[in-house]
């Protein structure tokens, strides 16, 4: 269960006077699910179900239905380094998309991540460890719809083709900590980790991908994510680049071009640092920017956005039970408007209870 109370200011122009009342409020169950998971028969046959119940966990605002189910996945495990999956689940996209929610020490994800996170989908998956010790390579791929969870069927075909690599130079984390933000453990010596992943997703019906609005008409994206992060003594650091391409990503309703739904192209770098104390204080900071591609010049996305954040947080129990409160702000470039600025503030207070 995730609790939080935001409170954002109006947004501006950078040039007006410093304007802090209220241009909204939002007091919500962010996240509510429940996660069940164990082996069936055999050892080796095993099962993964999570379901969730808030709003903005069902897609709501883009499917305009009840979607509850998020994973629904059954694995082989050959052994401890070789497993084939099945069902639906996340993809093996960037890390912190990756991560679970409830081992973020920010309430929530970059703006990079929002943009351009390749998320839950159907189909089949596999992950293989073919060099562990000293080193570790972890080599991960997915085939699915490219269409998001729980789908009806799609007409035609196309299908997403994910794939990521990860090495770990200085070996394996304590406790799985490479999946997991801030470095409770406090790592006894220096641990990272640089990862890559990699989509083609063939006539996606979303505006990105798995989520999104739907597209007017079919097209085909590519998407890249490389990733690293860092562990020592209490410090992590993590930075993402995401960057996702079309050769046609806009559709429109009708031959007037007045309604369109176009595929979010353009890049993205998150940068992100903190530090957990002996007490289990933390604090972090984040700078996230989503820059839009040339292709949709003329559109209402044609901008960049930079979000900047300061987090002080407190773990009660690791990530099981925590707090943490979170400033920032939000600046917008619009292009279509000669470059003009507009700013917001904002604070979030965060109360998560987890098993």
């Amino acid at each position: 269960m995730q609790n939080w109370a935001i409170y954002t200011t109006k947004t501006m122009n950078e040039e007006d006077d410093l304007d802090l009342s209220a241009g909204s409020t939002e007091f919500a169950v962010r996240r509510l699910r429940l996660r069940f998971g164990g082996s069936l028969v055999d050892p080796r046959l095993s099962f993964n179900l999570q379901l969730s119940f808030s709003r903005s966990d069902m897609d709501w605002a883009d499917t305009q239905f009840p979607n509850i189910i998020r994973d629904a996945m059954i694995f082989w495990n050959f052994n401890k380094d070789l497993q084939v999956g099945f069902g639906q689940t996340k993809l093996p996209g960037n890390r912190q998309r990756v991560i679970s929610s409830a081992d973020l020490e920010i309430a929530d994800r970059s703006i990079v991540n929002g943009a351009f996170n390749l998320d839950r989908d159907f189909g089949f998956q596999a992950f293989w460890r073919p060099v562990t010790g000293d080193q570790i390579v972890n080599l991960r791929a997915a085939v699915s719809s490219g269409d998001g969870r729980n789908q009806p069927a799609i007409i035609g075909g196309g299908l997403a083709y994910t794939a990521r690599v990860e090495y770990l130079p200085f070996g394996a984390f304590t406790n799985g900590g490479d999946y997991f933000e801030g470095d409770i453990v406090r790592e006894q010596s220096p641990k990272l980790s640089i990862g890559l992943s990699a989509q083609h997703n063939e006539n996606q019906t979303k505006t990105r991908g798995t989520l999104g609005k739907a597209l007017y008409q079919q097209r085909t994206a590519n998407v890249i994510y490389g990733d690293v992060l860092f562990k020592y003594s209490g410090l992590a650091l993590y930075g993402e680049y995401a960057q996702r391409t079309s050769g046609n990503p806009i559709t429109y309703k009708d031959t007037t071009k007045k309604d369109y739904a176009a595929i979010f192209v353009g890049s993205g770098y998150m940068m992100q640092a903190s530090y957990i104390f002996p007490s289990m204080w933390s604090i972090a900071t984040r700078y996230a920017v989503v820059q839009a591609g040339d292709q949709l010049k003329g559109l209402a996305e044609y901008q960049q956005q930079v979000n900047i954040g300061a987090n002080v947080g407190y773990y009660i129990n690791k990530h099981r039970i925590k707090t943490n409160l979170e400033f920032g702000t939000n600046r917008t470039t619009l292009y279509n408007s000669n470059n003009a600025v507009q700013v917001n503030y904002y604070t979030r207070l965060n109360v998560e209870l987890g098993i």
